[in-house]
């Protein structure tokens, strides 16, 4: 499992936690998400959680975004070796050319040399072939040339996992899935973490489904701390990597302060009754995603 180190050990200007990627450098395990933050809001948005105290900013080629959170990032006046910023390699950009291309643009459009983490974004068994590792050797002379710190892979199952590490000369140091109490991906997330890598769960609050679920909002009551706090503790817990989205500097704020308190073995076990299995999963599934 990935065991956060004491909050003392993260970076001065932060009060997040991190654990250790294989590489041996460390990850917030809460950060910042971009989905869906549109490019006009997205300087603002990323400005405000690094004011807020956020160092970990994940983006993505597909979101359409990665200038603006550069911009951000830029004009924060924080060091880069105290940020941590994660992109994706998007859909269209898993032939070889294309993905290598594709990664030299993300580099200028974040306005840096290197990434911290960069992903393949989707397997795609469908397409190229059904070559879900066709664009892995991109990213590992990415990382074998200094243009991400560390790579990994985005919605893969466990075969689409295997099967690139088949083909792999630098093995995957991260898998970012779907993961949050009504779908906790936890045969997935055993399975990464037993091969070392760090487990990152995107959507950690199931698309806002958890603010409003009545077992998380009476755990809130008890301890004082809202539904979404309650939840990402519980991921945080489990050994997942979160970076929840928001616009509003409030929930920033509130969504941040997940380590002042602690989840009991009984309100942990309640929130576990929540799993719903393939009935919980809010996005696409792996397997049949197609959209270039």
């Amino acid at each position: 499992m990935n065991t956060p180190l004491p909050a003392e050990n993260a970076p001065a200007s932060s009060p997040i936690p991190t654990v250790m990627l294989p590489t041996g450098s460390p990850i917030p395990v809460l950060g910042f998400g971009t989905y869906k933050v549109a490019p006009e809001d997205t300087y603002d948005a990323v400005s405000r959680a690094l004011e807020v105290g956020y160092r970990h900013i994940d983006t993505a080629q597909m979101y359409g975004n990665e200038a603006e959170v550069g911009a951000a990032l830029e004009a924060s006046g924080i060091a880069r070796e105290d940020l941590f910023v994660t992109t994706k390699v998007d859909n269209s950009n898993h032939e070889p050319e294309r993905a290598a291309a594709s990664i030299t643009r993300s580099l200028e459009e974040l306005r840096t040399d290197y990434v911290d983490l960069l992903l393949v974004h989707w397997p795609l068994p469908t397409l190229y072939g059904g070559d879900v590792a066709l664009p892995w050797p991109a990213l590992e002379e990415a990382f074998n040339t200094g243009g991400a710190r560390a790579i990994g892979l985005s919605n893969y199952e466990r075969e689409h996992v295997e099967a690139v590490r088949a083909v792999a000369t630098v093995r995957p140091h991260v898998l970012q899935v779907e993961a949050h109490p009504f779908f906790p991906n936890a045969n997935l997330r055993a399975y990464s973490q037993g091969l070392g890598m760090v487990f990152e769960a995107w959507s950690p609050l199931a698309r806002g489904r958890a603010i409003t679920d009545p077992t998380l909002r009476a755990i809130g009551d008890e301890l004082g701390v809202s539904a979404a706090q309650v939840t990402l503790r519980w991921a945080i817990d489990r050994g997942h990597v979160v970076f929840p989205k928001t616009l509003s500097r409030q929930r920033m704020a509130t969504n941040i302060d997940v380590f002042s308190f602690t989840l009991s073995p009984d309100q942990q076990a309640r929130i576990d009754t929540l799993d719903q299995g393939e009935a919980g999963r809010t996005g696409s599934h792996p397997a049949t995603m197609n959209r270039l």
